[in-house]
């Protein structure tokens, strides 16, 4: 079965990390000019915040691909010291602002099925994935949509599109091969004067369509703005439907965007199957399972997420990914992709 699993042979990790020491700050991959930071919605007040996990253990040299171990490792950096606890003080302001620089924030999807038209829309809730469990999102999918959309609130009980607690939204083309993110802004239609109370683009997904048919791991491209200087998102607020990011991509028009893949996965004739090293984060076999890198430095995973258990997910997002743009891309996987598999 052509799926991404949890361990590949490790044993030159070491050397990987330091490697990507090495290397330039990978903050430095995602900085584009961008515009001078004259936003009013700037989303960067918060104090650094760390990591919630304080286990660093050199078990990613053990290949454990269905081990119950639950979830210790994210990061190839060993040599880390524990990271401080992560904070949320105000939730609005975390889920939005770009995770810390060095700090790999580590979370929990779980996916209630439960309830009338659960099995059909069933909601999908993003904890952090420590010992107080602090809810940050959830999410669900539209009914009476006629393309997929995902509504996301950071109230687990109200998922209404008026609420005042509706922060983003995920949207689909009709294939479902095509997604934008978008935030709780305004449509263009109701712009104010100087266009800073419109929705911004948060980021895209592109999966790859399958046309041979062929049982394999996905291909996705994810888009992002890029970053400024203060290392704030550059706001993409596009006028039209062919101001997108979507749409830049598809034009090359690369100017404060930033182009992202998922890494490929290597053959393992042992086990037959597509594997990727989650470094024990991930702990079952499944083609939602993926890892985001720029092909600049594949060594600096920009977001991973795969399965744990039937309806539980382990998503760990960096720099210069905010929460809603990891949760977002991880709902887009969900989705049935009829031209992809």
């Amino acid at each position: 079965a052509a799926t991404s699993s949890d361990e590949e042979d490790d044993s030159d990790s070491s050397t990987k990390a330091i490697r990507s020491e090495k290397k330039k700050n990978p903050a430095s991959l995602f900085q584009t000019g961008g515009d001078p930071p004259k936003e009013k919605k700037s989303k960067k007040k918060a104090p650094p915040k760390g990591d919630e996990s304080d286990e660093e253990t050199p078990e990613t040299l053990q290949k454990n691909s269905n081990k119950k171990g639950k979830a210790k490792k994210s990061k190839k950096k060993e040599e880390r010291p524990p990271s401080p606890v992560i904070e949320v003080e105000n939730l609005e302001e975390f889920v939005l602002q770009p995770a810390p620089q060095g700090v790999t924030v580590k979370c929990r999807v779980t996916r209630d099925k439960k309830g009338m038209d659960r099995g059909l829309y069933p909601t999908y809730y993003l904890h952090l994935d420590n010992d107080k469990k602090v809810f940050l999102l959830a999410g669900r999918k539209r009914k009476k949509s006629k393309t997929s959309n995902y509504l996301i609130s950071i109230d687990p009980t109200d998922l209404s599109r008026g609420g005042e607690n509706f922060i983003g939204k995920l949207r689909s083309n009709l294939m479902g091969t095509r997604f934008t993110v978008f935030d709780n802004g305004a449509n263009p239609d109701r712009a104010n004067a100087d266009w800073s109370n419109v929705r911004q683009e948060l980021s895209a997904v592109v999966y790859e369509t399958n046309v041979l048919g062929f049982k394999g791991p996905r291909k996705m491209t994810v888009i992002i703005p890029g970053m400024n200087a203060d290392c704030e998102r550059v706001p993409i607020r596009p006028r039209n439907d062919n101001d997108g990011l979507l749409m830049r991509w598809q034009n090359r028009n690369m100017d404060n965007v930033i182009e992202l893949h998922n890494k490929a996965p290597v053959w393992n004739d042992e086990t037959q199957s597509y594997v990727l090293n989650f470094h024990g984060r991930v702990t079952h076999a499944s083609v939602k399972n993926f890892q985001i890198v720029h092909s600049s430095d594949p060594d600096y995973i920009v977001m991973q997420f795969g399965r744990v258990a039937d309806d539980a997910f382990t998503m760990d997002y960096n720099y210069p990914l905010c929460a809603v743009q990891a949760f977002a891309i991880a709902l887009s996987s969900f989705d049935g992709k009829l031209a992809c598999e």
